[in-house]
């Protein structure tokens, strides 16, 4: 156990951060999260750290994209200056190259902490790879971290090649990492007593947003009805301003019947949808890590995943699920048959998603970043 005080700047701390960071905090009791976004404790793991809620986060997009993220600026209370300097953290852990991690950089000198910055994933809308200026100011940003961790090595490629970060300060392990027990805490009914889903059943869970490619993986339930595959359901949780629009969608490709639109869910309900799948689908354009492809591993359920997402780097291919481009719907489609074809793959395939993600647990994620601390606290 460490007396080292530890500050995490997350503008958002969903739910997902919680286990790492309470198992974190176990060997760092004086830890506390700063955040601008906190929707309270996921199920279990109350006060399990502290947190510190600091004005307001917001987003605004200025320039969307249909593709990807987009551009966008995120506003976050610079009141953050006056939290860390009564608190006067030893270390700070702070999330990619935003404000509070500006923040961080220009206190370091006078504070003497040490700095710490995450980078979740690399991707194209994120990266800035065409534009020197900012690829300038994240080079100098970096080179006043003291180590930066990434949770995919497509990530600290980008910041060892493009950033040009010492290999002896890059750490790459994933430590956004989910716990089954939070996801799990309630239980609930997926279907009314007089809704049949016909399996296989595929599950997408997230933003309904141009981004996730929805429209594709409809597609791709089209060409597997045209393919004679008539017996599969796919069901998706989640909203967005895109809903409305899938939703006539899929009555023109007549795939209507084979689809379930649940709404949002709680994220202490969400178990209860992935115990009634088979295979869950992220279809995304652009994600530089995907949470919910380690919440379906970890639950036991194969995978199959965008070439896209970070998160793809977990996937064996044949193991625990397929990686697939999601703009080609044959090659999408495919995947798919192989569940409807082969009734039990999913359950075999989910089995070697469970024993495969065993490696990136919470306790993993919390002993990843212990060490990461240590490391700073001994330069």
């Amino acid at each position: 156990m460490y007396s080292a005080r530890v500050a995490w700047l997350l503008p958002s701390a969903f739910f997902y951060w919680h286990p790492p960071l309470s198992h974190f905090a176990k060997h760092f009791p004086e830890t506390k999260v700063f955040t601008g976004r906190w929707r309270g404790y996921a199920k279990g793991f109350e006060d399990a750290f502290a947190v510190d809620i600091v004005g307001d986060r917001k987003v605004y997009n200025l320039i969307p994209a249909e593709t990807g993220y987009g551009f966008s600026f995120t506003y976050v209370s610079l009141n953050i200056v006056n939290k860390l300097i009564r608190f006067r953290p030893d270390v700070v852990f702070t999330n990619s190259f935003g404000v509070w991690t500006v923040v961080a950089l220009f206190l370091k000198p006078f504070m003497k902490w040490r700095v710490v910055l995450a980078y979740e994933g690399s991707s194209p809308s994120v990266d800035f790879r065409d534009s020197p200026r900012r690829l300038a100011i994240r080079r100098f940003m970096t080179s006043q971290a003291d180590a930066l961790i990434s949770n995919s090595h497509e990530g600290k490629d980008y910041l060892i090649q493009c950033l040009g970060v010492d290999e002896k300060q890059m750490f790459v392990q994933p430590y956004e990492v989910p716990a089954p027990e939070a996801m799990s805490a309630n239980p609930v009914a997926v279907t009314a007593p007089d809704v049949v889903w016909q399996p296989p059943i595929f599950l997408y869970v997230g933003q309904i947003i141009p981004r996730k490619g929805l429209n594709l993986l409809l597609d791709a339930c089209k060409v597997l009805k045209q393919r004679g595959c008539n017996h599969f359901t796919l069901v998706i949780v989640g909203d967005g301003k895109q809903r409305s629009e899938l939703e006539t969608y899929a009555e023109k490709l007549d795939i209507a019947a084979h689809i379930q639109w649940t709404g949002r869910v709680d994220y202490a309900c969400l178990g209860s949808y992935f115990a009634a799948a088979n295979t869950f689908i992220l279809p995304t354009l652009e994600d530089t890590w995907g949470m919910v492809v380690l919440e379906a591993m970890t639950l036991g359920k194969s995978v199959i995943c965008s070439k896209f997402a970070g998160a793809s780097e977990l996937i064996v291919e044949g193991e625990n699920g397929y990686v697939v481009n999601p703009q080609n719907a044959e090659n999408l489609a495919t995947a798919m048959q192989h569940f409807v074809e082969d009734p039990d793959l999913g359950d075999r395939l989910g089995k070697g998603a469970a024993h495969y993600i065993t490696q990136h647990s919470p306790e993993a994620a919390g002993e990843f970043l212990t060490k990461i601390a240590d490391f700073v606290l001994q330069r």
